[in-house]
């Protein structure tokens, strides 16, 4: 067994770094879900693939919107929160 020079957290620092984490976790999941959002905002806005000109033929056009702004924010959403994960800071604390 490899031992490791990581200091013992009491629970109260545990906790305290727990939330930490979750912290950091939801505000890079909600930076990617803005982008998501300005994205297609943007696809639509700039008619790619023209997208947007079938968006303003559309008898409701509140739905097909809401399908692209929904779908692509949580697609980027769940892409910087999982690579949140990856670079989560915990490594650099125990470093001499």
């Amino acid at each position: 067994m490899r031992r490791t020079n990581k200091p013992e957290l009491t629970p109260e620092e545990a906790r305290k770094d727990h939330w930490r984490m979750l912290r950091f976790m939801a505000l890079n999941a909600a930076i990617g879900m803005l982008i998501g959002t300005l994205v297609a905002i943007a696809l639509i806005w700039l008619d790619v693939g023209g997208v947007g000109t079938r968006v303003a033929r559309a008898a409701n056009p509140v739905l097909p919107v809401l399908l692209l702004v929904v779908s692509f924010a949580g697609l980027f959403g769940g892409a910087a929160a999982a690579s949140a994960i990856l670079l989560l800071p915990y490594e650099k604390k125990y470093r001499d």
